[in-house]
């Protein structure tokens, strides 16, 4: 494998071959190898953690807007979804709320 630094020495870019930028040869099975193909592991997976979470947004909001546009019913959907549905629209009035309840506006 063939890697670029940055200015403090640390592994920044990676190849199987030597490029214009990775000239530098390190043996596949070095920790430090093997410690910046981890990280980048752990970064992609956080990516794809958050990326998760919005996207339960956005069926939330496809959920309710086929709902109001009469396609399904709150009924149609299984009770485990009935059920995780309203936890999550609680919470969110809950937040909401406490939203417009900041320091400015307490008279």
């Amino acid at each position: 494998m063939y890697v670029k630094r940055n200015e403090s020495g640390e592994i920044e870019q990676l190849s199987r071959e030597t490029t214009a930028d990775c000239k530098e040869f390190i043996e596949p099975n070095s920790p430090e190898l093997l410690a910046f193909i981890g990280s980048d592991e752990a970064a992609q997976q956080a990516a794809l953690r958050r990326s998760d979470l919005e996207f339960v947004r956005v069926l939330e909001d496809v959920i309710e807007l086929l709902m109001d546009r009469g396609a399904i019913s709150f009924t149609d959907l299984p009770s485990a979804a009935q059920e995780k549905l309203m936890a999550r629209q609680s919470l969110r009035q809950r937040a909401n709320c406490v939203e417009l309840l900041d320091d400015d506006s307490v008279i």
